[in-house]
């Protein structure tokens, strides 16, 4: 099994490595890919030291699945030629999301509408991810007619860049900016571009991609996605109407059920989600699960997950891992 991870020394890349390791995929020949400034670079990977190589080189290699995380641009000029050669492509970015032709895939939820002609398929958005985990088991009991999220979201969704400007605003020191404000003791109110309705590329992914990946167009999704100066991981408030009513005790007995989804939710030990304990792990955490009493049917709950695992890496290698299991790669 040769596997290529474009896009191997940023910081999803680095997780993705991790992540293969710790799961111990079938590796037998690993292809760590970047861009031309980072060609000849070493890392390590199970003790073994790789050297990075480029794009061409990755095709010629043949590799059976590319693990892709580049940015949208690179996913959309390099991701078709992988896929020409036999390769099958997870990628990543947002690129091929909302393409009709991709499959667009959270494994717990909708892997086996996969077959082997998907030579490249699209992983969530992080906040997505998350939120569609609890949202699933929920809808198909209870179906949901709207959705109401606020993300309050880790500066590592931005990247190496916003982690430094981070640490630099921490020490006092002046440094590149990755945000057009400080971060450090602020809440920014625009995570990726506005587009022309007013909300952010980031808001409108969650309202797109929930419909795709439940596979439900008429659930309602309205999001307000907020960057705060935080490491571990991605939270959202999430309010729900259900068209039919529901017990809180049946809710935490559905999702304590999902696979991947883990309840945290106890008001009188001061039990719930935060991303400082998310960090590190693949589950996604819910808790604050209470009924809304302004609204029929309706409930409030808190969603927490690591956005590079369970929100990037884990989830595209867990594509990889049914796509093995199942044959079809």
């Amino acid at each position: 099994m040769k596997v290529a991870v474009v896009g191997a020394t940023g910081m999803v890349g680095e997780v993705m490595l991790q992540v293969l390791a710790e799961r111990n995929f079938p590796v037998t020949e690993l292809i760590p890919v970047a861009s031309e400034k980072s060609v000849g670079k070493e890392l390590q990977y199970k003790g073994n030291t790789y050297k990075v190589v480029g794009m061409q080189d990755a095709i010629n290699m043949r590799p059976d699945i590319a693990l892709f995380s580049a940015g949208g641009q690179t996913s959309l000029d390099w991701a078709p030629k992988f896929a020409e050669v036999g390769t099958t492509v997870i990628d990543n970015s947002s690129a091929w999301r909302m393409d009709p032709t991709k499959k667009l895939v959270v494994p717990e939820i909708n892997a086996s509408i996969l077959t082997k002609e998907d030579k490249i398929i699209a992983n969530p958005n992080c906040s997505t991810i998350q939120m569609v985990m609890v949202l699933a088991p929920l809808h198909q009991k209870y179906k949901i007619k709207r959705a109401i999220v606020s993300t309050y979201q880790s500066i590592t969704g931005t990247g190496v860049k916003a982690v430094k400007q981070l640490e630099n605003e921490y020490a006092g020191i002046q440094g590149e900016m990755a945000y057009k404000y400080p971060i450090h003791r602020n809440a920014i109110p625009q995570c990726d571009v506005f587009e022309e309705n007013g909300y952010t590329k980031e808001e409108m992914k969650l309202v797109r991609e929930t419909q795709k990946i439940i596979g439900d167009k008429t659930i309602a999704v309205t999001a307000t996605a907020i960057r705060i100066p935080v490491v571990g991981g991605h939270s959202e408030a999430v309010n729900i109407e259900f068209e039919n009513d529901f017990s809180i005790s049946e809710i935490r007995e559905i999702l304590h059920h999902t696979a991947g989804v883990v309840v945290q939710d106890n008001t009188d030990t001061y039990t719930y989600p935060m991303p400082l304990y998310a960090q590190g792990k693949d589950d996604v955490f819910v808790g604050r699960i209470r009924r809304d009493e302004s609204q029929a049917n309706s409930l409030n709950m808190w969603i927490v997950a690591d956005n590079l695992r369970k929100g990037a890496a884990t989830n595209a290698i867990q594509i990889a891992e049914y796509l093995v299991a199942n044959n079809l790669v």
